[in-house]
Formats: structure tokens, C-alpha cells, sequence
């Protein structure tokens, strides 16, 4: 394919390597002449391993050239990719002035081409924000004349291992409504060990943020343990050793889906004692700090869902802070129910798994501690919980305790998403 290339930085740079070498044509385009000159000359702006052996070969093939003139680059180009900056402003906002300079470029180009313009699939690697192609960007290229698709395609590139990581991405991952971005994006990157996945364009942009964050979670966490531990002599790389063995919890998918606020009688207690001990010994830990307020937020969120919609009764299906047990202790559901009670709602419950008889010690203690009258809150059966209710509030009970009920049109709530229950009411059904 021909390729016009936006964005002679570091993953510009590597993306022109990596696809002269997989056999396309490509332009490179910036307004940085010695980027330019640089990477006419077969010498790459960016220090990367591999990186001069790639370049100086599609240099000499013919398949890689370099200009500052957008409409050298893009007249016979089958596809427009831009891998602009986009850097953060004083207050931390996004700047999106290259990509948006670089879309005006492009549209000026397809008005002043005319009819005799054939497609052309822009396609972003640009970090962004969600909604960023869709409001700010795609409108730039309605052009009137023609059809240019839009899409985002985000890159997974780490500095030092860029080329290998190219090749072998974690997800090739999609982001457009239109299938001739589909495939111009499957030809561009054919030679990569990855599964394409088709998402929408706001779920692809929010990819990168969350793989980002993420990431600066663990670095942040892996610090925060290694301070805890210098503090009280232990070896913090022996204990982190020990921690990424553990595939089956700690590094693997679990505990990382969307949900409800996390309770029961070990992470609240354990992570109090953690944080208090760091206080103790002057060490400062602001994310294990921030872990029980984020917690408690999840659950004012669901009470404020509540409020907001002028519910006065409420079913919740689930009180155990885990489905398939009758543990209660610090159960985010149990939180909940105190706190809408306190606000006037009336609540009931369904848990086919607690029975007050047999609750004891600590358990017992607690729910009583904050739910007085807990057995009268019990039902016995799912209708008997719904049939005052306003609305369902689905807790630690599957969606399957509901599908034999008539819900006679009352909303259900999935408490892990409280934005969208309509959706949930689907998914219950």
C-alpha cells in the first residue's frame, strides 16, 4: 500500500521502518526539517535498537521517502496515518493542536483535489481521549466530496523493544465503523502475531489510557511495597519475586473486570493495617492510601443512582460481599442497604445463602451492627423482595436468580454498572 505518514517522532518513526519493511511505500511527513532530512538520508530521528539497519534499507529500495509538503505525501496515498504528538498543557488537559493541524491539512487536500480524489482511510495512532475522533476529528474531513473514512488504531510500543513489539502486539485493535478501515488496516499490519479485534472508536482511544494507567498503577504499587518493605528490613525484591508467581491472582485477568465495590474479611482489614503501619514507620503511601476512599466511592455511586431517580423502594438481590457464601463482613451490599435506609428507602433482601440462625461471631456482629432489624430486610424468595420494590438492585446474586421472575417493567440495576441499566435488564432477562 501507499502510505502517507504523519509524524516523524518515535512511533512515526518506527511505524515507517516496520512497514517499508513489511513491503508498503511510504512518505514520511513533518514540519521538522531535520527530521526530515534525517530520514531522507536513511538515519533515524530516534534512538531504537535495529532501528538504522531498517531505515537505511527502505531508503535504498525506494519504498521510503521524506518531505514537509502534506500534498506530495498524500496525492497518490491510499491511506493517511498520523502519529502526531499530543502532549499535556499546564493543567494537564490533552493538546490536540498537531492532530487537529494535521486533519485540516488532510481535508484542504481532498477539497482541493476534487472529485478526481479517490478514497483515502485516515487512520489515527495519535494517542487521544474517547470522543476525540469522533466530535473533534472525523468532522474535519466532511468534505462534501467524497467519503473518508476515519479510524484509531493504537499502538503498544515500548522504547527499547519497539520493533519487536510491533510485530508482536498484545491485541491489533480496531477502532472505526467502517469496514474499508477494517481492511486497510488488516493489509497495513498482515504481518503481525496479534487478533484483530473491531471496536468502537471511543472503546479503542480508552484502551490506551487504561493500558497507561495501568501500568503506572503497578510501577507505583511495586514502589509503595518496596518502601514499606526497605522500612522493616525485608527484601522487597524477594517478596515482589514471590508476588509475580502468583498467575492465578495476582498477574493474570482476575479481579480486573468492571464490578461492584470489594468488601469481605481480608482486603479492607489487610490493606488498613498495611497503610497504618506505613504511617507508623513515616513511610508515605498515597495509592494504598487512596484504596478504601475509591472503594467507598463505588458505593456512594449506586446510592446516589438510587437517589436520583426518586426510587423509595429497592429490591437488592445479593447481600454476601461474594456470591456462594454467607459472608457479610464489611460487604459493600450491607453498606449500601445501611445507607439507603438511612435515607428514607425502603429496602428488601434476598439471599438465598445468608440465614440469620446461623450467622455467628464477627458475621453476625457486623451485620446487625450496621442492619438492626436485618431479618426483617430477609425475604424467602425473589418475588417476595420484588414485589413492593421500586426497581432491582442485582448484588452478589447472579443474573440467572432473576430470569423466572415477572419484573412487570421495574428497572434492574447491575450494581458493577450503574450507568447503564437498561442494559442490565437486558443482560438479567
Amino acid at each position: 500500500m501507499k502510505v502517507a505518514l504523519f509524524g516523524l517522532g518515535y512511533v512515526g518513526t518506527v511505524m515507517a521502518a516496520c512497514l517499508t519493511a513489511d513491503g508498503h511505500d511510504v512518505v514520511g511527513i513533518d514540519a521538522e526539517r531535520h527530521k526530515v532530512d534525517a530520514l531522507a538520508a536513511g538515519r533515524s530521528p530516534v534512538q531504537e535498537p535495529g532501528m538504522s539497519e531498517l531505515l537505511g534499507a527502505a531508503v535504498r529500495s525506494g519504498r521510503l521517502t521524506a518531505t514537509t509538503d502534506p500534498d506530495l505525501a498524500l496525492e497518490a496515498a491510499h491511506v493517511a496515518l498520523v502519529c502526531v504528538g499530543t502532549p499535556s498543557a499546564p493543567n494537564g488537559a490533552l493538546v490536540t493542536g498537531h492532530l487537529e493541524d494535521v486533519t485540516a491539512s488532510i481535508a484542504d487536500h481532498l477539497v482541493a483535489a476534487g472529485p478526481r480524489r479517490r478514497h483515502l482511510s485516515v487512520i489515527y495512532r495519535s494517542t487521544m481521549l474517547p470522543g476525540t475522533l469522533e466530535t473533534v476529528l472525523a468532522p474535519m474531513l466532511k468534505t462534501g466530496l467524497d467519503t473518508h473514512d476515519v479510524g484509531f488504531c493504537p499502538e503498544f510500543l515500548r522504547e527499547g523493544s519497539a520493533l519487536r513489539d510491533y510485530y508482536s502486539p498484545p491485541v491489533l485493535v480496531i477502532g472505526t465503523t467502517s469496514d474499508s478501515v477494517v481492511r486497510d488496516i488488516a493489509e497495513l499490519f498482515a504481518r503481525t502475531a496479534a487478533e484483530a479485534r473491531v471496536e468502537p472508536p471511543a472503546v479503542a482511544e480508552t484502551l490506551k489510557y487504561a493500558c497507561n494507567a495501568f501500568h503506572a498503577v503497578k510501577v507505583t504499587f511495586a514502589n509503595e511495597m518496596a518502601r514499606i518493605c526497605d522500612a522493616v528490613d525485608v527484601d522487597a525484591d524477594e517478596v515482589m519475586d514471590l508476588f509475580v508467581q502468583d498467575t492465578t491472582l495476582n498477574i493474570s485477568p482476575r479481579y480486573l473486570r468492571p464490578g461492584f465495590a470489594f468488601g469481605g474479611s481480608c482486603l479492607p482489614k489487610d490493606i488498613r493495617a498495611l497503610a497504618h503501619m506505613a504511617k507508623w514507620m513515616d513511610v508515605d503511601v498515597p495509592l494504598l492510601d487512596s484504596l478504601l476512599p475509591s472503594n467507598a466511592v463505588h458505593t456512594r455511586r449506586a446510592q446516589d443512582y438510587v437517589l436520583e431517580h426518586g426510587w423509595r423502594s429497592v429490591a437488592i438481590l445479593g447481600l454476601s460481599f461474594k456470591s456462594g457464601t454467607d459472608d457479610l463482613r464489611e460487604s459493600p451490599y450491607v453498606d449500601l442497604a445501611e445507607a439507603l435506609i438511612g435515607r428514607g428507602i425502603a429496602v428488601s433482601v434476598y439471599d438465598p445463602h445468608v440465614t440469620p440462625s446461623r450467622l455467628t461471631g464477627a458475621n453476625k456482629a457486623y451485620v446487625f451492627s450496621r442492619l438492626p432489624h436485618f431479618t426483617r430486610l430477609l425475604t424467602e424468595d425473589v418475588a417476595t423482595a420484588v414485589a413492593q420494590a421500586d426497581a432491582v438492585l442485582l448484588g452478589s446474586q447472579p443474573p440467572s436468580v432473576i430470569r423466572d421472575v415477572e419484573l412487570a417493567g421495574k428497572p434492574v440495576v447491575a450494581l458493577s454498572s450503574p450507568r447503564r441499566p437498561a442494559a442490565a435488564e437486558r443482560a438479567c432477562r
